[in-house]
């Protein structure tokens, strides 16, 4: 949340009267938490470390009004990767390019990282990172989106 909070602060303060919304996400295996990764070398490790376990995955999004808190919301989503080979994991770094690097668990779900998985368990939006449909709730209660 401090994250999610932290990004919003910081354009908020640009755009006086603006409502804007800042999202983080973190990836929780057996108490270890992942950062992105920083090359392939790194996206290698997480996958190795995440092949056959589960993990959870647990998103934070703020929405701030001129620099002051006005919404905030925190889900969270478990995942199981299935056990892949090598020759697979190999396969799948050469084929997800540089955008495996742009994600907490080098995967993206809604692309060629679906087959990484044996179980997802949880809402499709806060896996890809913003936990859509509370946010969009509280923006139509809010009158900032149309009912």
């Amino acid at each position: 949340m401090a994250l999610a909070r932290a990004k919003a602060q910081a354009v908020s303060v640009r755009h006086a009267g603006g409502v804007v919304i800042g999202a983080d996400q973190i990836l929780d295996c057996g108490g270890v938490w992942f950062d992105k990764p920083a090359d392939i070398e790194a996206a290698r490790a997480h996958l190795r470390n995440l092949r056959g376990r589960s993990h959870r995955l647990v998103c934070a999004v703020a929405v701030l009004r001129d620099g002051a808190e006005c919404w905030h919301h925190v889900e969270s989503a478990r995942l199981t990767m299935r056990d892949f080979s090598d020759r697979f994991l190999e396969n799948y770094l050469r084929g997800g390019g540089a955008e495996i690097l742009e994600s907490v668990g080098a995967y993206r779900l809604e692309g060629s990282g679906a087959q990484l998985f044996s179980v997802v368990d949880g809402d499709y939006f806060t896996v890809l990172g913003l936990p859509l449909l509370p946010l969009l709730a509280f923006l139509r209660e809010d009158g900032i989106l149309m009912t």
